[in-house]
Parts: structure tokens; sequence; C-alpha cells
């Protein structure tokens, strides 16, 4: 099955920002995404407390003054290849929230909520508090017709999931907890549903979609980033192997 010329269920190395604009109108059920957030960050400073040879270099950054420009134009195509029902789930962090917040205003999205997920922190500090939470924008095209399966019967907008260390195992630098993805795949599509993911990373989104009996496509700039993405989802297909086979 294809979606424009992609494929489903596969993972692309490129910019965002052009594979977007190959991607036709209102073809993708769900986006979940933790974009590059414009803080000058360094992946392997000391105080984040990671032995520096398990991480995966290469982080693509965007200058701060340039993030509203980068976050609209990757809105605009993100709200135009999306359906009707379809809803976004974009993680912030809070030094450039405002330019994220606008950029949803200006492309048209609704927020239905700000919800915040609250992990245990790991960052030490002196003269400021420590930050132990981000930000997720839930946000649809249209106010009635998005998808939404109350999985839980009082949801909560905080969201209390730990980090995952990976003890002993390569990682990206920023890796979203599998279990916070799954939630967000559960309350906002269906299975068989297609979920983009324009910033990849790790590969997390689409691990969870797949587990979950949901298809992804999956963007990823970083060339190591992509090849780590694609090794954990052959990893799933050879479990399920494993399982299916005794």
């Amino acid at each position: 099955m294809k979606i424009g010329k992609f494929l489903i269920d596969e993972v692309y190395c490129g910019d965002a920002l052009k594979l977007l604009k190959e991607i036709p109108n209102e073809s993708i059920d769900l986006v979940i995404t933790d974009p590059p957030f414009a803080i000058d960050f360094k992946e392997k400073r000391n105080n984040y407390n990671r032995k520096n040879e398990r991480i995966i270099e290469g982080y693509n950054e965007i200058p701060k003054e340039k993030y509203y420009e980068f976050s609209y134009n990757w809105m605009k195509e993100c709200y135009r290849i999306l359906k009707i029902t379809g809803s976004m789930y974009v993680f912030s962090g809070w030094t450039n929230l405002k330019d994220v917040l606008n950029a949803i205003d200006e492309v048209g999205f609704i927020q239905i909520n700000h919800l915040i997920w609250k992990y245990q922190f790991g960052v030490y500090t002196e003269r400021k508090f420590v930050t132990s939470h981000y930000h997720i924008l839930f946000v649809v095209k249209h106010a009635k017709k998005y998808k939404f399966n109350k999985i839980e019967h009082y949801p909560e907008d905080v969201i209390v999931v730990n980090r995952e260390y990976w003890i002993g195992k390569l990682k990206t630098p920023t890796k979203l907890p599998i279990e916070l993805v799954k939630k967000l795949i559960l309350f906002s599509s269906d299975e068989k549903d297609i979920i983009l993911d324009p910033f990849l990373g790790s590969g997390t989104v689409a691990v969870a979609a797949k587990l979950l009996n949901r298809h992804f496509i999956g963007f990823e700039i970083v060339p190591e980033y992509c090849k780590f993405a694609k090794k954990r989802l052959e990893e799933i297909d050879a479990d399920l192997f494993t399982k299916q086979n005794g």
C-alpha cells in the first residue's frame, strides 16, 4: 500500500520539509512528533548523566531565530495531509513554546488540550528550578469530527510516565518513552490507521504504531537515526516471527 510515492510501514531518510510535500492531501490519520527544540542542544552534555559512547551523534538543530518559520512550514504541510478526522500531538519544551503555539494558530489547527508529560528529572541545576516536564499540544482540523477513544474513564491532562534510560544500550539523545506514545496512539487512532512522524528520531512512534496494529510512515534527516529506527523495527519483526513459530 502506498501513500503518494511512499510505501506505508517504512522509514525514509531525508528532510521532512521536502518529503511532506510528497504526501497527498487528507491521507494521514494521526501525526505524533517530537521536533527539534532550537535550544542549542548538546547530546553529550555531562549534566545529562549519560555514557557518551552509547549516544548516537548527529542531532540536527534548528536556529532559534528561524524556529517559528520552521514550525509554521512543517505544520502547514501536516494540516494539509491530515484527514478531517485527524489529530496531531506536538511535543515541545518551554523555551520556544510561544513559536509553536503561534504556528499552530496561524496554520489553522484547533487546540483541544495542552497536555503536560511529567517525568522523573535527571538534570542537576544550582540557580533555577529543575525542568521535569514537556508540553504536548493536542490539535485537530475539525472541532467535532476528530477521533477520540476514551480509553480511560477520566483522562487527565497531566501524564506521568518516566523516561526510559536504556542502561547499557545504544540510544539517541532525545527518546520518547514507548508507553507514553502508545497512550496517545490509543486515544486518537484505530487499528489500521496511518500514523506519521516527520521527525522520527529513534523510531519510537513507528515502533509503537507497529505494536498496536497501526500503519506508519517516518521521516528522519539524520542517517544514523534512520538506521537505528529501522533496526528497532526489524527486531520487532524478528520477535513476532519467533513467537509465531515457537
